[in-house]
């Protein structure tokens, strides 16, 4: 084999630099979730797994090292510009090392996992994503860090690692390396099974075993989930049943919806009388637990509260996923969050049955109004696509932005735009729908000065307390158009500020505010029943009177009859169904798992499935990815569209 006593020390050296960079990784990961979320006595497992994520890693960045080894002449062996090369090439790797682990750091503190489907998405907009980073972290003084401390630690194993591997291979050893190299890889992939994180009971514990870098490869792989192949299902017939019989029975998308048909709704509405307008507000981040009208006592929102008193406030409201194109989904289409991508980032998602698609085809001015750069995330396609008129950051006037960061205007001057888009429309004498996306309630929590107490970058509080400062000038601002008396303003959230808890789907996680408010219009109240955001959009035709709320998943929260106390709940690839204080979960490898729910704290209690309910969140799931896939959703146009 050659004159050294070790066998590949080189490949061995890297492999120890990758498992040393692993394991202090998920130590600091550990340390920074703290026992309280992650308890000591789950430690030792998160090692012990976590060892197993890492080898396949480390077997396939060694086989590029060991095919290296394998070809090299043994000439260059102890030429000193190998050596450089070797030392420059150490001194790279744990730079990146040090990077991923560092990138790893930054995720774990806004998602609380290892990367995973968001950190895909992420790369896809680097503009955004690059530049939140540097608003909001020093980015030179880490990177100065990271090169720094690879430094360092390279010129303390400069021995090693110039000294590092035989002085030449045997025709056998090469053969042999040689097969090693291609074995790995195949080996590697054969133990990556990224499903096996779960098991500890633990949601941060799951995580904080797993590798980072395998389970960015894994979402990479699962950029799209077929729910036939991979979730539990029933006879389609058999779903239709249990969903009729839940109030689902949507009706056939033969014939599009005609200009001014009026449902002639009997329904016990909270209404002085119908809205002739309908305005959502969609919150950046918003979690329930933020405001005072939902218990805080922090005093972060005095606007949203005094609109949460003086309009309906919903009480057990529940956003569908973790992410923005998940709350504009179902905002939008009103169906339950099929697993994988979002409707919103998907291919064919033209013309389907959404609340601007429905209320265009019956006289309506659509409108899709937002802060930043529309084509992040794909929304300015698909609601261009759907028949909503797009009004972003493009084309709001030079003069009206006083401030603005990497995600986009700050929500004052969202909203003074909204208002000026509004008065565009309603010049034209037609009824207008509008739905309003912020982003100033995001990282780096920058916004304009003077504006509240807490000076600016003022973190998540400082955020929340300025969206709400915004959110109070743009109603006060309303009030004062002649359309504000026959408008309903809907306040909301895309989804809360975090969903990382101790399960998967931890249900506190995921509540979030939902406020109707038209003084001229609307009764003041408290809806105590739990719903989903997919309700909304059915609920707003019933509002609005028009026809169209039977295309919907959702159902409408004052339709007559038993409200049917759910709601749904995901990531990309976990598809919960709450109703009756118990959560049930569709996991793939077409597993389930149910916890039941305490009702007032929202605490989860593993508990075994109920056939039941599994049923229903199976009839739900299966039919909406179904409907999606084969074009059901779509809505035809009406003649000479």
């Amino acid at each position: 084999m050659g004159k050294s006593r070790y066998l590949l020390p080189w490949p061995l050296l890297i492999a120890a630099s990758l498992l040393a960079v692993f394991t202090l990784t998920r130590a600091g990961l550990a340390v920074y979730a703290g026992p309280s979320a992650v308890p000591f006595s789950l430690w030792p497992w998160i090692f012990l797994k976590g060892l197993g994520f890492d080898l396949p890693v480390i077997m396939t960045a060694v086989a590029p090292v060991l095919f290296y080894e394998a070809l090299l002449p043994a000439s260059w062996r102890a030429h000193s510009r190998h050596r450089a090369l070797k030392l420059g090439a150490f001194w790279a790797l744990l730079s990146l090392l040090l990077f991923i682990a560092a990138a790893e750091a930054v995720f774990w503190t806004e998602f609380s996992t290892r990367f995973n489907f968001i950190a895909v998405d992420y790369l896809l907009y680097t503009n955004e994503v690059i530049g939140n980073i540097v608003q909001s972290y020093p980015v030179g003084w880490i990177l100065a860090a990271i090169a720094a401390l690879a430094g360092l630690a390279t010129w303390g194993l400069r021995r090693v690692v110039v000294h590092a591997g035989p002085d030449n291979f045997t025709k056998k050893g090469r053969v042999f390396v040689l097969a090693l190299a291609g074995a790995l890889p195949a080996l590697a992939y054969a133990l990556s099974d990224i499903d096996k994180m779960a098991g500890l009971g633990n949601a941060y514990a799951d995580e904080l075993s797993g590798n980072g870098v395998l389970s960015f490869a894994a979402a990479l792989r699962r950029n799209e989930l077929d729910y036939d192949k991979l979730y539990r299902t029933i006879p389609q017939e058999r779903a239709d049943a249990v969903l009729k019989r839940l109030g689902v029975e949507r009706s056939p998308l033969s014939a599009s919806v005609q200009a001014d048909m009026f449902d002639k709704s009997t329904d016990p509405l909270p209404l002085k009388r119908r809205p002739r307008n309908v305005v959502i507000i969609t919150v950046e981040s918003l979690s329930a637990s933020f405001l005072g009208a939902y218990g805080s006592g922090e005093g972060l929102t005095p606007n949203l509260d005094r609109l949460a008193r003086e309009g309906l406030k919903f009480e057990r409201a529940f956003a569908t996923g973790s992410r923005t194109v998940r709350g504009l989904e179902a905002l939008s289409l009103g169906i339950p969050p099929i697993p994988g991508q979002s409707v919103v980032r998907r291919p064919q998602n033209g013309h389907l049955s959404t609340l601007g698609e429905v209320l265009q085809q019956q006289g309506f001015s659509t409108l899709f109004i937002y802060g930043g750069y529309g084509y992040f995330d794909n929304m300015n396609a698909y609601f261009n696509a759907n028949e909503y008129r797009i009004v972003d950051r493009r084309v709001f006037p030079e003069a009206s932005v006083i401030f603005e960061n990497i995600w986009g205007v700050a929500d004052e001057v969202l909203f003074s735009n909204a208002i000026a888009a509004i008065d565009r429309e309603t010049v034209k004498s037609k009824p207008f729908f509008a739905h309003i996306m912020t982003t100033s309630n995001h990282r780096p929590y920058t916004y304009p000065p003077g504006r509240i107490d807490i000076p600016s970058p003022g973190g998540r509080r400082g955020a929340v307390k300025y969206t709400d400062y915004a959110i109070g000038a743009f109603i006060k601002g309303a009030a004062a158009r002649p359309w504000f008396k026959d408008t309903l303003f809907v306040i909301t959230a895309d989804h809360c500020a975090s969903v990382a808890g101790k399960t998967k789907l931890p249900v506190e996680k995921y509540r979030i505010p939902v406020i109707l408010y038209a003084p001229a219009l609307l009764k003041p109240g408290a809806f105590k029943h739990v719903v989903s955001q997919i309700d909304i959009p059915p609920s707003l035709i019933e509002l609005l009177g028009r026809k169209g709320d039977d295309y919907f998943f959702g159902r409408p929260f004052f339709e007559t009859g038993a409200n049917p106390e759910r709601a749904f709940i995901s990531n990309y690839q976990a598809l919960g169904y709450l109703r009756r204080d118990v959560l049930t979960v569709l996991l793939p490898r077409k597993r389930v798992e149910s916890y039941h729910v305490n009702p007032v704290t929202l605490e989860q209690t593993p508990i075994e499935p109920e056939p039941a309910l599994v049923e229903e969140a199976v009839a739900y799931y299966q039919t909406a990815s179904r409907a999606f896939k084969s074009g059901a959703l779509k809505l035809p146009h009406p003649p000479g569209h």
